[in-house]
């Protein structure tokens, strides 16, 4: 470790310490300020700008696209599969986590260096979006959206583990929180943003602005130092020592050939690990993940080509389902951040799987009083806000809980195979939105919605229990 890094982390931790022992307000914000203005925290805000840019645009704000250019809802609600690329990422994130880019990760660093590949490739795929029409490319525009997502979710097994590795673990909170402010303000850039420029421009011209703002998040690569990890000899000792113990007797790791040694440390024993500490009962865990969110992500790929349905604008949508939609998601996150230092985890797992079922019904009531002409703004807003308002409390509580079951030894592969099981099935299952949407009206279609998320309220009553002592356990860290 550098003299800088081992000076930083040494302010840093004065200025925790005098944060914990001041019992002033203002000594507190003025101890707050200094760790939340230290390089690797201000960081990570830059690296999560760049990390939320693209998801939007290869979702939510593509579909407004495809239905502003009047395509086929049916054709729409199948895009929704290039979202599933996001859910597969746990197949490359051994590549990502071990593997050495040639010349790049000597510059840069293993981490770093796929981060900017996928930051370039994310900037490489808007662009050529940008260049396509819906009506004559609709192919190129899967393919390049392909492009976009595949980059994007490079970029986030790469920087999974920058955040984990960059700080000691006391600094893990104030990185988390940097890290989703940054995701947060780019969503609300490709969402809203990217709907005004649209509106006031054009579609492309829009993409073109949304390449240019990963900017952002290239600068801050190239600003941001390569955390500490481990090297290969440490990690194939690590690894030898966890196989030995997982199978009961000596299997002489080392010894085997290089491809059987990776395949072994970068695949296997991060499974081996999970199972082995849950037993049976890591199959309901990844059961539970699986269809936690079900419900809102087949809702959210025709959201908005109902709002453009209905008859608002898409500046009607930017200020409102983006904008204010934002406010009431971090209000969300923020009640259930207190939830769960008060209640623990699973209570509002519970909470939030019922109010993220129950707002699509409030979707399914504004289709059906649909007379032809638009709805009120109003009636908008009190939409956009429960149903933003259940989705932060959710979110919330799933990270939390997602984040208590990795083992900080595997915790970049670990989390990707959690992040990646619990899109999945609710990517697949949205591809056929449009069909439902076109074949039953939108009315049926949320309700069907609403019904995908009671197998989320059923298995958190089950994990409740299974590990009844884990409903009054404080978020760790």
């Amino acid at each position: 470790m550098s003299d800088r890094k081992v000076t930083d982390r040494s302010s840093v931790q004065s200025s925790l310490d005098s944060a914990t022992t001041s019992t002033s307000f203002f000594g507190w914000w003025r101890d707050a300020r200094k760790i939340y203005t230290r390089k690797p925290v201000l960081a990570i805000a830059l690296l999560g700008f760049g990390a939320g840019l693209p998801f939007l645009l290869v979702f939510s704000t593509l579909t407004a696209w495809l239905r502003d250019a009047e395509v086929e809802r049916t054709t729409i609600g199948f895009f929704a599969w290039i979202g599933m690329t996001y859910s597969i990422k746990v197949f490359w994130a051994p590549v990502v986590d071990r593997v050495s880019i040639p010349l790049l990760s000597r510059w840069l660093g293993q981490r770093r260096s796929w981060i900017l590949v996928g930051q370039a490739g994310i900037a490489s795929g808007l662009l050529w979006m940008s260049l396509l029409d819906p009506h004559t490319d609709l192919w190129w525009i899967a393919a390049s959206a392909f492009l976009v997502a595949f980059a994007s979710s490079t970029q986030d097994v790469a920087l999974d583990a920058y955040r984990i590795e960059a700080v000691d673990d006391e600094y893990q909170g104030a990185m988390s929180a940097s890290y989703i402010f940054g995701y947060r303000v780019a969503l609300l850039f490709s969402g809203a943003g990217a709907l005004y420029l649209a509106d006031w421009y054009s579609w492309s011209w829009s993409y073109i602005g949304m390449a240019a703002l990963m900017l952002v998040g290239i600068a801050a690569t190239f600003w941001c130092d390569e955390p500490n990890h481990l090297d290969a000899e440490q990690r194939g000792r690590m690894d030898a020592e966890l196989i030995d113990r997982l199978i009961g007797r000596p299997m002489h790791l080392m010894q085997r050939p290089a491809w059987q040694r990776w395949l072994l440390g970068a695949v296997i024993c991060p499974l081996l690990e999970f199972f082995q500490r849950n037993g049976w009962f890591a199959l309901l865990i990844l059961s539970f993940i699986a269809v936690f969110r079900l419900s809102d992500i087949t809702m959210g790929v025709m959201a908005n080509p109902f709002y453009l349905d209905m008859g608002y604008s898409k500046s009607d949508i930017a200020r409102i389902a983006k904008i204010f939609g934002f406010v009431m998601t971090v209000v969300g996150s923020g009640v259930c951040g207190v939830m769960v230092v008060k209640w623990g985890m699973y209570r509002p797992l519970l909470l939030g799987a019922i109010l993220v079922a129950s707002t699509n019904l409030l979707f399914a009531v504004m289709a059906m009083t649909w007379d032809g002409s638009r709805p009120p703004l109003s009636w908008l807003a009190v939409v956009i806000s429960a149903d933003n308002l259940s989705g932060g409390i959710a979110s919330t509580a799933f990270v939390a809980y997602l984040s208590s079951l990795a083992n900080k030894s595997y915790t970049a592969t670990q989390y990707a195979l959690f992040s990646s099981l619990m899109t999945l099935p609710g990517k697949f299952i949205s591809g056929f939105s449009g069909w439902v949407v076109d074949g039953w009206g939108y009315s049926d279609f949320f309700i069907i919605a609403a019904a995908l998320g009671i197998p989320a309220v059923l298995l958190v009553l089950v994990l409740m229990k299974q590990q009844p002592e884990a409903r009054n356990k404080s978020l760790p860290g």
